[in-house]
């Protein structure tokens, strides 16, 4: 079985992997708010995740782990939101939700094993909230209820922060009702035109943090394999969620690996409105950047270092996927990723070295290890078929038309027997097409034709 290595926040070291049940490796990633489109930083721990995803069900088999990745459906985002476009919480979320999935999708991500939603877990919440006041590690307070950060001396190791040390870095106004400035929420009012559930403290509605934590238990147990997220959120979300998980289950320890990757970056600069920069997955899409160059840029850079998009990476990128597909379209891919590519994956995510091992392979192996990836079959790439289907590669200087369909598909049959290392049927068929009048060579972007002087169209139809 391949070894997996993953670098560790919480140890800051790069540790061998060992699932806790080889049967059931189980994953919990933080998901989307979901009150507008996701941007261009959204997407990137969605497809670092989904490649860890893909890894994991190629070493342990895909009915053997299991992804949980949830949408947060109650925030004050979204009552903003509502409030501002008068229009229904519910309906705000279920478009942006599915807005999230399609534009994901265009990415190449797969939908997670459990996609649960804030709002379906708040009985969980409540509980779970009841067990770490029971238990001394939180308090209710004018409607309130906080977690007491002093109850869990751990507080602060993930992100190596100490208590003290954030207490004096705070810039926020402390409420009156916390004991410590570092409390945090598990549960606050809502006034009437705010949504709501009835609790033993009030009509009100969840914090932030609590809901990952009751949905990771109920879906995954006190104790699972890897939980991720983008670096921005290691403090103060993922420290939250360890403190009141392991204070809530302390049978458990919660995740044993904690992944982050680093942010995004626009033409070298943090991504803004106000920089002109700012661009959502959908903005991407429609001004007609594929998503499978989109996931080629942000695998071109290792998950822990920053990322930067640029036009320019987009356009080589483009250029070297659609090289890709012409050198495996309508290949056969059942043969196995070479093993420097698997191993190269399973150091830590290292796409940046697969992508550079996968210009060295067989047209079947390039195949199997895009798949593996998140890329799609040539044959399914409307954007490549459309250009395949454009380029002629013909040139003439004797009055016949370029438009020579049939000349393209005699060459692209070509082209896949010599994918295929069916060397005698390239020949034959190679011989047949020259018979006709046409100068036929390999190059770097694909066959290439030029009509000679004696090319007969009659002869060519004969070829069908």
């Amino acid at each position: 079985m391949t070894e997996i290595k993953l670098y560790n926040t919480r140890t800051r070291t790069k540790e061998t992997f060992q699932p806790i049940d080889l049967s059931n490796v189980r994953m919990y990633v933080c998901g989307p708010t979901v009150y507008d489109r996701a941007h261009l930083g959204n997407a990137r721990p969605v497809v670092v995740f989904d490649t860890l995803f893909r890894l994991l069900r190629h070493v342990y088999g895909p009915d053997h782990v299991t992804y949980v990745r949830n949408f947060t459906d109650v925030d004050d985002k979204i009552n903003a939101r509502a409030a501002q476009s008068g229009r229904p919480i519910s309906e705000i979320t279920a478009e942006t939700t599915q807005w999230f999935l399609d534009d994901m999708a265009a990415l190449g991500a797969l939908e997670p094993t459990h996609m649960p939603r804030a709002t379906q877990y708040i009985p969980q919440m409540i509980a779970m909230i009841e067990d770490l006041i029971a238990s001394g590690h939180a308090y209710a307070a004018e409607g309130h209820v906080l977690f007491s950060v002093e109850s869990y001396k751990d507080y602060g190791a993930l992100s190596g922060r100490s208590v003290d040390d954030m207490i004096a870095g705070a810039r926020v106004e402390v409420a009156p009702y916390k004991r410590n400035p570092m409390d945090f929420v598990l549960w606050k009012p809502s006034t009437p035109d705010l949504p709501g559930w009835d609790s033993p403290w009030g009509r009100g509605r969840p914090g932030w943090h609590i809901e990952c934590s009751a949905m990771s238990y109920e879906l995954l147990g006190a104790s699972f394999d890897i939980h991720g997220g983008g670096n921005d959120l290691m403090f103060p979300h993922h420290e939250n969620e360890i403190a009141q998980s392991c204070c809530a289950h302390p049978q458990g320890d919660f995740a044993h690996v904690w992944m982050h990757n680093e942010m995004l970056q626009v033409e070298g600069k943090k991504m803004s409105k106000s920089l002109g920069n700012f661009f959502t997955v959908h903005d991407l899409l429609e001004q007609g950047v594929p998503g499978e160059v989109i996931r080629f840029v942000f695998l071109s850079t290792h998950y822990r270092k920053p990322m930067d998009w640029t036009a320019k990476k987009a356009a080589e990128a483009e250029k070297k996927l659609a090289q890709w597909f012409r050198r495996t379209d309508g290949v056969d891919a059942s043969t196995i990723v070479p093993s420097r590519a698997l191993a190269a994956l399973a150091d830590d995510l290292n796409t940046h070295l697969v992508l550079s091992e996968m210009n060295n392979m067989s047209a079947p192996q390039l195949k199997a290890t895009m798949q593996l990836l998140g890329f799609p079959n040539a044959e399914d790439v409307d954007w490549f078929r459309e250009r395949a289907s454009k380029m002629s590669g013909v040139a003439s200087s004797f009055g016949h038309s370029l438009e020579q369909p049939l000349l393209r598909e005699l060459m692209d049959r070509w082209q896949r027997f010599r994918n295929e290392k069916n060397y005698e049927a390239a020949d034959e068929l190679k011989g047949q097409i020259e018979a006709v009048g046409v100068k036929l060579v390999a190059g770097p972007d694909g066959p290439q034709a030029t009509l000679e002087k004696d090319f007969d169209p009659a002869k060519l139809e004969a070829l069908k």
